[in-house]
């Protein structure tokens, strides 16, 4: 198994890692090392544990409110799909629907007339 050193709030860890993952725990120990440096900034040195647990905090608070805003934005993108659904199944503006209804009985009352007018058509005898 790989081992990683990475740096959060001025101190280094060694890290093992599953082969293949360091990338990812290096990306992930820069975001919690954002965190830690922020902390350190705004309240100076503090116990290694304090730190890491109020940096963790903060990006859990961070994830949470990401998560929030992905729910938020998932049930405006089905609301919207929703709408495009009821808009595609509507006629394009300026065309009129004709119930079946209506075009059947039309063209029923049509073959009458043409049978009408071919009955006219015949000679008398």
């Amino acid at each position: 198994m790989p081992e990683v050193t990475i740096a959060i709030g001025g101190r280094e860890f060694a890290v093992v890692c599953q082969e293949g993952e360091q990338n990812f725990l290096t990306q992930a120990a820069q975001l919690l090392d954002a965190e830690a440096s922020l902390l350190g900034d705004q309240l100076g040195r503090m116990p290694e544990t304090r730190m890491l647990l109020m940096a963790g905090l903060m990006l859990a608070d961070k994830a949470a409110g990401l998560e929030e805003q992905m729910r938020a934005l998932e049930e405006k993108s089905l609301s919207q799909q929703a709408m495009i659904e009821e808009l595609s199944s509507r006629p394009a503006t300026g065309q009129q629907v004709v119930p079946q209804a209506v075009t059947d009985t039309l063209a029923e009352l049509t073959a009458r007339a043409e049978a009408i007018a071919d009955a006219l058509d015949e000679p008398v005898r």
